[in-house]
């Protein structure tokens, strides 16, 4: 866990993972560079400038990081992703058992948003688009997929996960998996997090065939 002193969260959050193990460090971070890192638990107020600092101290390989802010900007949350934020809870929004498993799916590579989070990106997370992007792009990713698709990914970007979306669609786990794998070939990306950042337009379409 990552953060100043008086900038840490739901201390007792670990009491039911006997098999995990919390390193707390502070700014300016030397210390990540000791050894790998499974994931990374940043909780800070300015989560753009902090997450540039941090980086620039863990080396070549960055894990997974869940950003924990009071921050509720949707430029910062943007940029927090746009340097490589897997997760992002905004403070106060999420119970501990939200924080719980945003930590395990951060863990696994998978994109975690608090619901305040989820809305401040898709109301204005993401820089307008060039005249050249609008022109190729803009609601690109959206047509790629079918009506169900796009359930599955307005579910996933609000952070719900495979289950959790199957028992919203009434659809089973596997076949919301299956769908997923569907989703992120369409549009040309490696997984959730990719997937989320380019649905929330955080990120712009790669010039893969979206047909």
């Amino acid at each position: 866990m990552a953060c100043r002193v008086n900038d840490s969260t739901h201390d007792d959050w670990l009491d039911a993972y006997t098999s995990v193990s919390l390193t707390r460090v502070s700014p300016p971070y030397r210390e990540l560079r000791t050894r790998p890192w499974h994931a990374i638990v940043l909780c800070c107020r300015e989560p753009a400038r902090e997450l540039a600092r941090l980086i620039a101290h863990v080396g070549h390989v960055v894990p997974p990081v869940l950003v924990i802010s009071p921050a509720a900007d949707p430029k910062q949350i943007g940029g927090a992703f746009r340097l490589g934020a897997t997760s992002y809870l905004v403070a106060g929004d999420f119970n501990r058992s939200a924080l719980s498993a945003a930590v395990d799916g951060t863990l696994h590579g998978h994109t975690h948003l608090s619901p305040r989070a989820a809305s401040l990106l898709q109301q204005g997370g993401a820089e307008p688009p060039s005249a050249v992007e609008a022109a190729e792009g803009g609601e690109a990713p959206r047509r790629a997929l079918s009506p169900r698709e796009r359930q599955i990914m307005d579910l996933l970007a609000n952070g719900f996960g495979a289950m959790e979306i199957g028992g919203r669609l009434s659809l089973t786990e596997k076949t919301v998996r299956n769908n997923l794998s569907n989703i992120y070939a369409k549009l040309g990306v490696r997984g959730s997090t990719e997937a989320v950042l380019l649905w929330l337009g955080i990120t712009p379409r790669r010039g893969t065939s979206l047909g």
